[in-house]
């Protein structure tokens, strides 16, 4: 069981900002899963991967290979107040889910 956030790269957040939208991917992701994924997940440990992405039409990309394969895609966007100046999609979080069924999706997405 794993979770994987991918991140635009074009967006050139600090580490700071990046970290928080991570995140709040993470986190919605967690809450739109089932607790049977969560509970068997927290079992082996909460295996987070942090992958990158070139841009949103990448991003939303990803999202739909995601929900084709009837994973939890839980994609972000900042709501623009600080280090952005208007709303802007930054990141999606896939999972929890098995190994298998996650790296259908994003096996040959390089980490962050």
């Amino acid at each position: 069981m794993k979770q994987v956030i991918l991140v635009r790269q074009d967006l050139k957040m600090e580490k700071g900002k990046l970290s928080t939208q991570v995140a709040h991917a993470s986190v919605e992701a967690v809450l739109s899963s089932s607790s049977a994924k969560v509970d068997a997940w927290r079992e082996e440990g909460m295996k987070k991967v942090v992958v990158k992405v070139k841009n949103e039409a990448e991003l939303r990309s990803y999202q739909q290979l995601a929900k084709r394969e009837k994973l939890v895609a839980s994609l972000i966007t900042d709501a623009g107040h600080t280090f952005f100046k208007e709303p802007t999609t930054t990141c999606l979080g896939i999972g929890p889910d098995t190994d298998e069924k996650i790296d259908k999706v994003t096996k040959h997405l390089k980490l962050l």
